[in-house]
């Protein structure tokens, strides 16, 4: 069956630069490695997005619909539909004191955080630091090569496929957690290992409801999405009572 908005698949993709043909992000461990880009604490799989989802580019997920579970293709975007056009107006002045009460050292091609933008230093002189707040692929044309691997049919694989998707933690086994769905509503109970999780509070109910979001919109009748939390008293063994006496 072709797919469609709202289907579940599971992708694997390179992009790369159109005019260079570098390549800036893969699902293919042994291409990143190749292009220099590997990263050992990323897993390197065909992930799972909702078609229409906005997972990926708009550009790719529409690009993708009416394929095949299998087949592949080849998608070129535009600047204006990948990561948009440079702005000088992002490119700022910083003053090296505002570096120095950070206790930092600016160098160029070091990567900042601002006010939740990320920026890059182009330049360091005197008493002044040039950074740019322009997206790394601002105003480039890329190039992707998109494979899907999977249609997601089950409708519990759907919903293990989006706790994969938004909640990145590599220490949760997601064939742990456990999911009940009864008269519209959706119980997910995450593998134990998710309670010593280090993330703060906000990034773990900002995922929480992201993936709610995708449940609820893209599975039909679901209205709602519970996130059960247990903790259960543990019985000391006798062996165990015996060592602390």
């Amino acid at each position: 069956m072709a797919i469609d908005n709202g289907d579940f698949v599971r992708v694997n993709f390179t992009g790369k630069i159109k005019e260079t043909e570098d390549v800036f992000d893969t699902t293919y461990d042994e291409i990143a490695q190749e292009a220099g880009i590997f990263d050992e604490n990323k897993t390197y799989k065909p992930i799972p997005i909702v078609v229409g989802g906005n997972h990926l580019l708009p550009a790719i997920e529409e690009a993708i619909i009416g394929l095949e579970e299998g087949e592949t293709k080849h998608i070129e975007v535009d600047s204006d539909n990948a990561f948009g056009p440079r702005d000088p107006k992002m490119i700022q002045l910083v003053p090296m004191k505002e570096f120095k009460k950070q206790g930092m050292t600016p160098f160029p091609g070091m990567k900042i955080q601002s006010e939740g933008a990320t920026g890059k230093i182009l330049t360091v002189n005197g008493g002044r630091v040039k950074v740019d707040f322009n997206h790394e692929l601002a105003g480039k044309d890329l190039v992707y090569d998109v494979e899907v691997t999977e249609v997601i049919e089950d409708e519990e694989e759907k919903i293990k496929s989006m706790i994969e998707l938004h909640y990145s933690n590599p220490n949760v086994d997601i064939d742990k957690t456990e999911i009940d769905i009864n008269d519209g509503i959706v119980n997910i109970k995450l593998d134990e290992m998710s309670k010593f999780d280090q993330q703060s509070y906000m990034d773990v109910t900002f995922a929480r409801f992201r993936i709610a979001k995708d449940i609820w919109d893209n599975i039909e009748e679901v209205t709602k999405v519970n996130f059960v939390d247990e903790f259960e008293k543990r019985e000391e063994s006798d062996d165990e009572e015996a060592e602390e006496e």
